[in-house]
């Protein structure tokens, strides 16, 4: 599995995000600096650790249902300060994305 998939799929941070973060030396696999974000890894076998803390791969996968009120957009953040359904559920981890309507 590619090195950035693997911490992006853990909840850790988005891929933009791990991506950076690899080319800037702050993640290990196996104790040594990896500065390509395509780099393979064995996710059974090695160890990566992402800005000196292990990276556990989320075993489980939460879905949450939501009646949107309203007023309410779609959307994580909105520019222009209207309310969006993660002011929703402020209360539960940032790995929450919204996905739109169901139907």
């Amino acid at each position: 599995m590619r090195l950035e998939k693997y911490i992006a799929t853990s909840g850790i941070a988005s891929r933009r995000a791990v991506k950076k973060r690899i080319q800037a030396g702050l993640v290990t696999v196996n104790g040594e600096p990896v500065f390509v974000p395509g780099h393979r890894i064995n996710v059974e076998t090695d160890t990566v650790e992402f800005e000196g803390k292990p990276v556990e791969p989320l075993t489980e996968h939460i879905y949450l249902m939501l009646n949107k009120p309203a007023g309410y957009l779609t959307t994580r953040s909105d520019e222009r300060g209207r309310p969006t359904v993660m002011n929703l559920v402020a209360d539960l981890p940032d790995s929450i994305y919204p996905v739109g309507r169901l139907d």
